[in-house]
């Protein structure tokens, strides 16, 4: 699977049954990465701190203007990751289906990062932040249906784990680079460069698989928007993993989303960012402890289901924690029980998903239609979690709630008929 390697193609629809190599999984998750490393960056550190700055004289308090952007990022986000899987399902270039769009939504993404470096009010951040969810979507869409286009369904738990293990790193990565580069434009810089530089071995070694134009359907506007409902009845099964993913992802954004303030408003802790750091480190520490093996593990067993749900429960418990035990010792060992659960949850859910998609030929379509369960909880989490926070009983309740929303979303896993 290097660049010299023929592109066959009927292999861009075909079920692939030629297991990835090192190299092909090592490329593909450092490329993912970098994507996350441009998404967590501002949203664990750089966001919080412009929306304190820019809050005072609004009329808006910081919890409410970050509330206001992240909700409006992930609103684009909800369109464009299905969309820009849709459009590269019908992509023939050349470099094949998938790789221009990588390329184009890592660069747009580097450029936007730059423009909120340089935000000079809360228009301008919210604009930029935009940018941020549209180009990178498009970069993250693309990376993930490389997934069922090349790598067998008992392969799929194993590559999900990597692709899992570079999204962890991402996310501490772009912490770190957000809080070591020297201020909030140094912050988003160093993350431009490294999403940008991060898909640079995939695209350029590893060649993608071409889609003939006699295999693309024909166009038509009315087949091609009609195209993104995936019937529930039609799908049962698509449709509750969907759902078992997105209370589970709510339930995780609501405990990340106002982390710098509750270590600083609730726990008082000395240095808020610097707790933030620690946290994801623990986290990731714990979750790549996980994520490899749960999905290897998966592979050989065959079976996707026990997997997700005690996974599930397990984040559901490390959540409670965070309501009930309000320390800084806690919140260590709640961020550790998370990333245990997390990261099998991450590796075998990918997995279920790629097993339960409908048709080869709307694999990017369908896969951003599945990753809407990640972006919508953005939407949700701040229009849920801010009159938590502010009247309805802090983030004692704000917790509590998180965790039964967890649960729930494990449980629903049982729902699903079609996969061990």
């Amino acid at each position: 699977m290097t660049a010299a390697d023929p592109v066959i193609s009927v292999g861009a629809l075909a079920e692939p049954v030629e297991r990835v190599g090192r190299g092909w999984t090592t490329a593909l998750s450092l490329a993912n990465g970098a994507i996350w490393v441009g998404w967590y960056g501002p949203l664990q550190i750089l966001l919080a701190s412009q929306a304190e700055d820019f809050a005072p004289g609004t009329g808006m308090s910081k919890e409410t203007m970050l509330a206001w952007v992240t909700g409006a990022g992930a609103v684009v986000s909800l369109v464009a990751n299905p969309l820009f899987g849709a459009l590269s399902d019908r992509t023939t270039a050349r470099w094949g289906r998938r790789t221009p769009w990588i390329v184009a939504g890592a660069a747009g993404g580097a450029l936007s990062l730059l423009l909120l470096a340089g935000a000079g009010g809360v228009g301008m951040m919210a604009l930029g932040w935009c940018l941020v969810q549209l180009t990178l979507n498009a970069a993250f869409a693309a990376v993930t249906a490389a997934v069922p286009d090349r790598v067998p369904r008992l392969q799929r738990g194993s590559v999900g784990g990597w692709l899992g293990a570079a999204q962890i790193l991402g996310v501490v990565g772009g912490t770190g680079l957000a809080t070591v580069a020297g201020g909030t434009g140094g912050g988003y810089a160093a993350c431009a460069v490294f999403t940008l530089v991060g898909v640079l071995p995939y695209v350029l070694r590893y060649q993608d698989l071409r889609l003939p134009e006699s295999a693309r359907p024909a166009w038509s506007w009315r087949t091609f928007l009609t195209s993104f409902w995936l019937s529930p009845r039609r799908h049962p099964d698509l449709g509750w993993a969907w759902l078992t993913r997105f209370l589970i992802n709510l339930s995780n954004a609501l405990v990340l989303l106002y982390l710098l303030y509750y270590l600083r408003d609730r726990l008082h802790y000395d240095d808020p960012e610097q707790g933030v750091l620690i946290l994801t480190a623990v986290n990731g520490v714990t979750l790549l402890a996980t994520v490899v093996v749960g999905g290897v593990w998966s592979d050989r067993l065959g079976r996707r289901k026990p997997f997700v749900i005690w996974s599930g429960v397990l984040m559901a418990v490390a959540t409670a924690a965070l309501a009930g035990w309000q320390t800084w010792p806690g919140a260590i060992v709640a961020a550790a029980v998370l990333g245990i659960g997390f990261g099998v949850f991450t590796s075998v859910d990918f997995a279920l998903m790629t097993d339960v998609l409908p048709k080869a030929l709307d694999r990017g379509k369908d896969l951003g239609v599945i990753n809407i369960a990640n972006a919508l909880p953005q939407v949700a989490a701040p229009a849920l979690a801010a009159p938590i926070v502010t009247y309805l009983g802090g983030y004692r309740v704000l917790y509590l709630v998180a965790a039964v929303i967890g649960l729930a979303g494990a449980v629903l896993v049982g729902r699903i008929k079609g996969v061990d």
